[in-house]
């Protein structure tokens, strides 16, 4: 990757280097370089990707082992397709864990609904892949792309100014850019100090994350378990690991948190059942509050906002990151696009089209995953007859079970 200088002009700069913003900075280096084979008359974009943590030395990267720990996302399918074009799915592949099925169950009723990817005639519903490694895909193929990177590297500030914006850098560099991308997560504070105002729900839910062993192989199965206290879910990992998403009401995870390692498996045994076998161990427990924030605005002239810092999402469905990604694959096409008709990546013509492909996936992912909260969280003894049945009818119905699989596989919008 090229170093940038003490002051420099770009088409695009990237705020984050996590996941979101690496896929970006692929998707947008990928077209650089099929440009230049294609000896494209195009002027080349100029790209720059800002990120404060210190990424792995290649020693370490290429001494990777998979910890009993490491925290995973759960991608679609259709994000494994994205992935194939962005040119990191073989790297991803070699420590992704398939969902071949998934079971949705309701506790203490009868109903359940069940989904396999022999029935949409694909090898996987989806993967499990460890962030870290997501991340090392990511970044090693960005080492053969043309991306100016800076890292470690913080931006200080960020301010507007003719034809784009002006960031200055801890070091003291100064970059001006054309279109602007927050890809941080909503964590440098950015788009608060900006002005834009976003919508928060509380679900008033602690989520707790931690990776278990189970006693028999897992067979690719995927659990969803909705309970009065909260949905959780089991995810396949490598072995007989899975991943656990557990969500209580705020607060009433301090008990659980404080037992031992043998008294916390047996009150997960009793919640969950034995579908998945016995639990035999549990990693670190880590927990963080549930909340659905939207942003008001997504884009304004020279600024596109992405990933978590646009729509942060309940877990349920794992629909977040899957949602991002296509935010991502969205935002690189309008881009091209424009550049075909000679409009500039910050131009307004250019972010509109990006934000009439975003809009109606992300109002519908985020109906259903906050949708499926409310519905599953109203203790009425009217309500659980009907979600049993409906589960159980959702079953029968294999069209309309399918359908729904591929829309949350991200095969269709």
């Amino acid at each position: 990757m090229s170093q940038i200088r003490q002051s420099t002009t770009v088409d695009v700069a990237i705020i984050g280097g996590g996941l979101v913003g690496a896929s970006l900075a692929c998707a947008l280096g990928g077209a650089m370089a099929a440009e230049r084979e294609l000896a494209d008359e195009r002027t080349p974009l100029r790209v720059a990707i800002i990120e404060p943590q210190p990424l792995p030395s290649s020693a370490e990267a290429n001494a990777y082992q998979p910890s009993f720990d490491a925290r995973a996302s759960a991608i679609a399918y259709g994000s494994r397709r994205h992935f194939e074009r962005l040119g990191v799915w073989s790297a991803m592949a070699t420590e992704a864990s398939a969902i071949r099925h998934i079971h949705v169950s309701e506790r203490g009723r009868l109903g359940t609904t069940r989904l396999h990817a022999s029935e949409l005639g694909v090898e996987a519903l989806g993967y499990v892949i460890p962030n870290a490694w997501m991340g090392r895909a990511l970044h090693a193929r960005l080492e053969s792309l043309p991306i100016d990177w800076r890292c470690p590297a913080r931006v200080e500030s960020l301010e507007t100014e003719s034809g784009g914006y002006r960031l200055v850098l801890d070091s003291g560099e100064v970059i001006h850019a054309g279109l602007t991308v927050l890809a941080d997560g909503g964590r440098s504070g950015f788009k608060e100090r900006l002005g834009i105002e976003s919508d928060h729900h509380s679900y008033e839910q602690t989520a707790l994350i931690a990776n278990v062993e189970v006693s028999r192989a897992h067979g690719g199965w995927a659990f969803e378990r909705f309970t009065r206290e909260g949905p959780m879910a089991l995810l396949p990992l490598g072995g007989r690991r899975m991943e656990l998403v557990w969500t209580h009401r705020q607060g009433a995870f301090d008990e659980t948190l404080a037992l031992s390692d043998g008294a916390f498996l047996e009150r997960l045994q009793r919640a969950f059942g034995d579908r998945a076998g016995r639990f035999r161990r549990v990693g670190q427990r880590h927990t963080y509050p549930l909340s659905l924030i939207t942003a008001r605005e997504t884009i304004r002239p020279h600024l596109a906002i992405l990933g978590n810092a646009a729509h942060a999402l309940h877990p349920v469905a794992g629909q977040g990151f899957n949602l991002a990604l296509r935010g991502v694959m969205d935002l690189a096409g309008a881009i091209d696009a424009a550049r075909a008709d000679g409009v500039a990546a910050g131009d307004p013509r250019t972010l509109a089209s990006f934000e009439a492909r975003r809009t109606a996936d992300t109002h519908r992912i985020v109906r259903f995953s906050d949708g499926l909260i409310r519905l599953f969280g109203i203790d009425h003894a009217a309500l659980g007859p009907a979600r049993a049945a409906g589960l159980v009818g959702l079953n029968a119905l294999g069209p309309l079970r399918r359908t729904l699989a591929r829309h949350a596989m991200g095969i269709e919008r």
